[in-house]
């Protein structure tokens, strides 16, 4: 028996209603069908929390490959776009299956300690202390420039790219998820075919100086060079070649700014929809790192990532083919009642705030998690101390036309500077 329809249209999840709001769908997938078909795509939603834990736990039947995103054809019906014919390299970081994945993640993990992330809370308060005051100047403005701007600062130290760079590459940070959007036109292809190519000669360029500046060390130390200094250093070991390193610069690249920016500036809406909320953060900023957490929960910047069946089985009770895809509803599991009491609900003081899916689940649980927490409280102790209100300005959020980021990509705010009447 094969999984029910996950929607009588078809193209549900390609509608602006699951951009703009994902999360009646995820409630009804949840009640009724926590595995479901999207029409004869062969990509299935999974909904509960229940079968997204049993999927992260079968590898041998489903891989993180990421070799296939669900798109709108031609004719207008959900399908999947076959990545393989853009040369992808679907084998990277966090769509990597073990062995690689492991090796992957030991040549980073050194660099994302707690304790080295830490480092960077002084340059994050710089940073956005100087984005904030020309919005502070004008009384209030989109801060989507302030949300983006920061994970791109965070993205250069981190990579050891100079940080004059930043307005150059900030467009290619926010780009990470367009190729998983949904709508893929002609169009779209080229640019973003054009766009990865100069930045893949860009991240080259700096590879390739990075392979220069340790020819002559013979001990690299992984806890204070620059990612583009341990990349080099593992195609020197054998451990990665030239075109994984690119490729797991290319995800830090995206995953660290985009999704980042996600939460930022999911975190500014919040605020600004509970004038009460952000009244007792300003009396209590140590429960700003709570509120992220239950921002992170109940608005995911990921509302899924992909799993390929690497073989027919059975999940859920229902069939799957080999080659079906799978989209694991992290936007879904957050608000499983099963798993959280009030889960609709922004609660400061759960017992266990960090037991979400928001940065996903096991093996490929988010690498860069404590450095995401870490920005997004350092704009909200900013903003907040330096601000007596903040409000929605006469302009209406809008989402990134994406079926799979939720990122805002305008959110006009007005800010009252404290000191101001």
């Amino acid at each position: 028996m094969f999984a029910p329809p996950s929607s009588p249209h078809a193209d549900a999840l390609l509608s602006q209603q699951w951009i703009d709001n994902p999360y009646p769908l995820c409630e009804r997938l949840r009640h009724l069908t926590p595995l479901a078909a999207v029409g004869d795509s062969g990509a299935h939603l999974v909904a509960s929390w229940e079968l997204i834990q049993e999927v992260l736990a079968r590898e041998p039947d489903f891989s993180a490959n990421l070799t296939g995103v669900l798109y709108r054809n031609d004719e207008g019906a959900p399908d999947i776009f076959d990545l393989s014919s853009l040369g992808a390299n679907a084998n990277v970081i966090a769509t990597a299956d073990e062995p690689d994945h492991s090796v992957h993640r030991e040549l980073l993990q050194p660099r994302f300690k707690p304790s080295l992330i830490a480092e960077l809370e002084r340059p994050l308060h710089v940073w956005v202390n100087e984005a904030l005051q020309p919005l502070l100047a004008d009384g209030g403005g989109d801060v989507i420039t302030l949300a983006e701007k920061i994970p791109a600062l965070v993205v250069a130290r981190l990579l050891g790219l100079p940080e004059s760079d930043v307005d150059y590459f900030q467009t290619w940070a926010m780009m990470g998820g367009d190729m998983l959007a949904g709508e893929v036109t002609l169009q779209g292809l080229q640019f973003l075919a054009e766009e990865s190519e100069r930045m893949s000669n860009y991240l080259g360029k700096h590879l390739d100086a990075a392979n220069a500046q340790i020819a002559s060390i013979t001990t690299i130390d992984n806890t204070s060079d620059s990612i583009m200094v341990i990349l080099a250093d593992g195609i020197r070991k054998g451990k990665i070649n030239r075109a994984q390193a690119l490729g797991i610069a290319t995800v830090l690249f995206g995953a660290g700014g985009e999704s980042t920016a996600a939460l930022i500036s999911s975190c500014l809406l919040w605020l600004a929809r509970d004038p009460e909320m952000a009244d007792q953060l300003r009396q209590s900023p140590d429960l700003i790192p709570c509120f992220v957490e239950e921002i992170v929960r109940l608005d995911p910047p990921f509302k899924f990532h992909y799993r390929v069946v690497r073989r027919d089985c059975e999940l859920g009770g229902y069939q799957l083919r080999k080659e079906n895809r799978l989209l694991l509803l992290w936007a879904s599991a957050n608000r499983d009642s099963n798993q959280f009491e009030h889960p609709d609900q922004l609660l400061l003081h759960r017992k266990h705030p960090k037991s979400h899916m928001g940065f996903g689940r096991g093996p490929h649980f988010c690498i860069g998690a404590v450095l995401a927490r870490l920005e997004a409280k350092v704009v909200l102790q900013e903003l907040l101390a330096s601000t007596r209100s903040i409000t929605f300005a006469n302009a209406t959020p809008e989402y990134a036309p994406s079926i799979f980021v939720r990122r805002l990509t305008r959110l006009k705010l007005q800010l009252a500077p404290k000191g101001t009447d």
